[in-house]
């Protein structure tokens, strides 16, 4: 695929800020080149724009290269890029399933970019066809979350395969939730298809949801055009630091997945013997989705007891439903005891 014809033209003539990191690279002994201050080291120091020494212990995690990786001020970051790099403002147009991650609209009307909404299928399965047949010669993108955000559920690989190959555009596959997953990442894939965008995050199974870094896998050419277009220092050095620091706590991060995935079964088990739950959907993420008679009385009185989830009620194809995070042991019995009580 020629990449370069999906980019905006005003992308592919910029001149990127040329900072002072990028003008060297490696150790000196003496940096009098950014107008630092000399005191207070290390913090003084603009920290590394490109984030190597973290994506290069990322790359042997991951299974892919460096040149594969770019880093993001959270998932959210990468996503207002990508609609930034290749769509052209009230000319070009986004497709994307629905109900999915809000962000991705979000960012679509803020670059105003036109959105196309393509309905999941009932069971929230993914009718590709249906997709590629929104797809018209302005459309540069489609977004697909798999595990998918509210409905939680997997994307049949097959239908996302048929998009991935029938699409002549840029293919993002948000996977924040892969985890918790029983799917095989699609990192394995990036060599073989050039048009897609892998989403993945230190939010959900590693906990770090505060510290805002999001990761983006794809071609180098891709990746070439998100730091082009980035700001220079988007990843503080204290963020760099600690999720480097995290990696090496890995073992950690996989006892919580598994902790994680037990109190799942649990909640998914306690809440169907309430009789007013009236569906538990199938779920690959590390969250529910509950369908209840009346969601809004239900998240109102949650929330009257400081129990707060999400009131997915007026979403396509959720009504009546509830999106509850799982949690510890101690507050899912703390939610369940509360909604016992509701006659």
């Amino acid at each position: 695929m020629n990449l370069a014809k999906l980019v905006r033209p005003n992308i592919l003539q910029l001149n990127p800020y040329s900072c002072a990191r990028d003008e060297f690279k490696g150790e000196a002994s003496v940096y009098l080149d950014a107008n630092e201050n000399p005191m207070n080291a290390p913090y003084n120091r603009y920290p590394d724009p490109m984030q190597w020494a973290l994506k290069e212990k990322i790359s042997q995690m991951k299974s892919v290269r460096s040149e594969q990786i770019m880093l993001g001020n959270g998932s959210d970051e990468p996503i207002d890029l990508v609609v930034r790099i290749f769509c052209e403002p009230q000319v070009d147009n986004i497709v994307a399933i629905d109900p999915s991650y809000g962000m991705y609209q979000v960012c679509a009307d803020v670059n105003n970019v036109e959105y196309r909404k393509v309905l999941l299928n009932a069971d929230y399965s993914l009718d590709a066809q249906r997709v590629l047949d929104a797809v018209d010669a302005n459309t540069k993108i489609i977004f697909l979350c798999s595990p998918n955000n509210p409905t939680g559920n997997l994307l049949n690989r097959s239908e996302m395969l048929k998009i991935v190959n029938g699409f002549g555009g840029i293919v993002v596959i948000d996977e924040a939730y892969v985890d918790f997953s029983s799917e095989e990442s699609w990192l394995a894939d990036l060599d073989k298809y050039s048009n897609i965008v892998v989403l993945q995050t230190f939010s959900k199974a590693w906990g770090l949801a505060s510290v805002r870094c999001g990761m983006a896998f794809a071609s180098e050419e891709i990746i070439s055009y998100f730091n082009k277009v980035k700001y220079p220092y988007n990843i503080n050095i204290l963020t760099q630091n600690f999720v480097s620091e995290n990696l090496d706590l890995e073992v950690r991060k996989n006892d919580w997945v598994e902790m994680l995935l037990v109190q799942r079964t649990q909640l998914s088990n306690e809440l169907q013997t309430l009789p007013f739950v009236e569906k538990i959907f199938p779920t690959d993420a590390n969250f529910l989705l509950v369908k209840v008679p009346d969601a809004n009385a239900v998240y109102q009185y949650l929330v009257d007891l400081g129990i707060i989830v999400r009131n997915r009620n007026t979403v396509s194809l959720c009504l009546g439903c509830l999106r509850i995070t799982v949690g510890t042991a101690e507050e899912n019995k703390t939610l369940l005891d509360a909604l016992k009580k509701i006659g």
